[in-house]
């Protein structure tokens, strides 16, 4: 039941990106680019999302005792702002400054066989698995 559930969210959200445009590195990049060819819509996309949440959070989820599919919410334990959070922040907002993509959008546009968003992909888990070793060495 659960992995139902999980690919219920997994399209629903990948409908989402899509239809909000998301997936479009083009979309993102001119969101992105307050001096130029600035496109405010994914704004919207954001706080209507944010509104959305904030709505089901006070009424729904601030209520529950456990998520609906696990035995308990699952909450970071690290609190601290630290230079690995900071750094990953950095790379995260460089990677998807420079090429308009990100992994949610990615992955829901893996299915295009766009060779740009499969090359990110590529690199993406590289990268992943780099920071990992990196991370297990520290």
């Amino acid at each position: 039941m659960n992995n139902i559930i999980a690919l219920v969210c997994g399209v629903l959200f990948g409908a989402g990106l899509t239809v909000a445009q998301m997936v479009s590195p083009n979309k993102v990049l001119n969101f992105l680019d307050l001096a130029g060819t600035w496109d405010a819509s994914l704004a919207f996309v954001m706080g209507g999302a944010l509104v959305i949440y904030i709505i089901t959070y006070q009424l729904i989820i601030k209520k529950m005792k456990a998520p609906v599919c696990a035995q308990e919410f699952a909450l970071p334990e690290q609190k601290n702002v630290d230079k690995r959070l900071i750094t990953g922040s950095a790379l995260f907002g460089i990677g998807w400054g420079i090429s308009g993509i990100c992994p949610g959008p990615a992955i829901a546009n893996l299915s295009s066989g766009n060779v740009k968003v499969i090359v990110f992909i590529l690199a993406m888990t590289l990268g992943i698995f780099v920071a990992q070793k990196l991370a297990n060495k520290v």
